[in-house]
């Protein structure tokens, strides 16, 4: 079977290499996977040729080059050496050269795992099993011993990344950013609902960027956000124009509180959202559609008009509808005086 992999390495089509091992290894009699099984041959035979590739490139010649014959420094056999990978165990044979000088890259010295292993680990975990249940889940599906402290030490390594994360600066100015708290199911002890705290930002250059994500206890509150919004200004952020944000009481005066000249605007589907907690539900699909116009107009003064004909049309059957629209029209601490929200988004935009 490895002579044939060999062969069948140098065909173009991946297509019918595929069947082409798959017709071979059906004749030979070999299982497509397990120990001996045709995906962990074909597994070893590419990590054994990206080896010797490998060693090629660092001694400076090919296999059995007579470059090897001068006294310098050569090829010295293999050693055996077994890796988890992601369909299991594989063992393979690992090149040396007579100095041990031969660092190889694609499965290095004293590594025992693939990364693809590590990806199943932080899957596996971030969907709640503990150390346990994965150890146990690579024992039953791959066959495969993995210890409660690798798989530790695995996750670990995602923590001291994800607190670079949280602490990098950030841009000093961002026209808008949006913000809002999720709920999500935490197992701590027992499986919780706590909110996340999630900032997004638009930059000058109009991408967006996640400024950070933060782990609340009990419901969303203001206070809380007071300390998100003020860990992000500590990162860089000087000023921000627009925030967009929902309607938790005491938000926009922990907005302005840290950054005092920002327009604080209700996020649109916020705003719609607790439109239709005033309405009947049999109005929801009408109102919708006479509300779109007015969100999605190219100008101010074209979604005043539109906004108009909804009063006119609606304003009698419900008036806190129209109350709400207009309170949040106009920001009541603007950054310029007379500048609607759709003026300092459209200005935003044009640095």
């Amino acid at each position: 079977m490895t002579e044939t992999l060999d062969r069948m390495a140098d065909e173009v089509d991946p297509q019918q290499l595929a069947e082409q091992l798959l017709a071979q290894a059906k004749a030979q009699g070999v299982d497509l996977v397990g120990p001996n099984g045709l995906l962990n041959q074909l597994t070893r035979n590419v990590l054994e040729t990206a080896l010797e590739a490998e060693m090629t490139e660092h001694l400076g010649y090919d296999k059995h080059d007579v470059a090897g014959r001068t006294g310098g420094n050569s090829r010295n056999g293999t050693r055996a050496k077994t890796v988890l990978t992601e369909i299991g165990p594989v063992q393979i044979e690992v090149p040396r050269d007579t100095d041990a000088s031969f660092d190889p890259q694609i499965v290095r010295k004293r590594q025992r795992r693939l990364s693809g292993v590590d990806d199943i680990v932080l899957s596996l975990s971030a969907k709640g099993l503990t150390t346990g249940e994965i150890a146990a889940h690579f024992d039953d599906v791959y066959g495969a011993k993995v210890s409660k402290d690798t798989i530790s030490r695995i996750t670990d390594t995602v923590v001291a990344e994800m607190n670079d994360w949280c602490n990098r600066p950030l841009d000093s100015i961002y026209p808008v950013i949006f913000i809002d708290a999720i709920n999500v199911k935490v197992r701590d002890g027992q499986v919780t609902n706590r909110p996340v705290y999630v900032v997004i930002g638009v930059t000058v250059a109009g991408e967006r960027d996640i400024l950070g994500l933060w782990a609340g206890d009990g419901g969303e509150g203001a206070k809380f956000w007071l300390a998100v919004l003020t860990e992000v200004k500590n990162r860089g952020v000087a000023d921000v124009c627009i925030a967009v944000c929902d309607g938790l009481k005491g938000l926009p005066e922990a907005i302005t509180t840290v950054w005092e000249r920002t327009v604080v605007q209700t996020c649109v589907i916020h705003l719609l959202r607790n439109t239709f907690r005033y309405a009947s539900r049999k109005y929801w699909d009408e109102m919708a559609k006479d509300l779109r116009p007015v969100y999605t107009a190219p100008t101010e003064a074209a979604a005043k008009d539109r906004f108009g004909e909804f009063s006119d049309k609606w304003g009698q059957q419900y008036p806190a509808i129209i109350r709400l629209w207009e309170n949040a029209w106009s920001d009541p601490n603007p950054r310029v005086s007379g500048e609607s929200i759709f003026e300092l988004v459209w200005r935003s935009f044009s640095w």
